[in-house]
């Protein structure tokens, strides 16, 4: 599935996606970046899905792990790790779609009620990430109401509301008639 998720840049119409860009924007719980969405993994608090993901970059690094853990923003988080890409595990780029995956899960069933909804309120089409130049997790914006990128984020997370709605359907009780 990884693989799938990779091998094509998809083009998307903004008026019938689900568009995320910014967390206090619609949709913007959904981003990595959103705050009030808090995991605990092993015992250790982490603010955001963004920094368990840097921080999953460097397993071999306890002490840069716990660095990126403990910034107290998203983007800090992210930044944190940056100087250090080059010593990310070396297997990174054939596991990074399924560690995040992992850490999308981890958000939702840690976070269920309220993530839940927010994938939810995307209806059922596209979900498209909005970036400025990620073509891989994002889409960047082509013409006026054109997005294209390999969108892998955006694909990850209607994977996972598809999850939620077959959990919702198991799950709602029998109404006799």
């Amino acid at each position: 599935m990884t693989a799938d998720l990779e091998d094509e840049q998809r083009a998307y119409s903004r008026a019938d996606c689900a568009v995320f860009r910014r967390t206090k924007e619609r949709h913007g719980g959904l981003s990595n970046m959103a705050a009030g969405f808090p995991l605990l993994v092993a015992g250790t608090a982490i603010r955001t899905s963004e920094a368990l993901y840097q921080a999953c970059r460097f397993p071999h690094d306890p002490g840069l792990q716990a660095a990126i853990i403990a910034e107290r923003s998203p983007m800090a988080a992210k930044m944190r790790g940056k100087p250090f890409r080059e010593q990310s595990r070396p297997d990174w780029d054939d596991v990074r779609v399924t560690i995040m995956r992992w850490c999308l899960r981890v958000k939702l069933l840690q976070n269920f009620a309220r993530f839940s909804d927010v994938l939810l309120e995307t209806g059922h089409g596209p979900i498209v990430e909005e970036s400025r130049r990620d073509r891989y997790w994002g889409a960047v914006v082509v013409g006026d109401d054109r997005l294209e990128g390999h969108n892998v984020l955006g694909r990850l997370l209607m994977e996972l509301r598809e999850e939620v709605r077959r959990v919702e359907d198991q799950t709602r009780p029998l109404t006799l008639e």
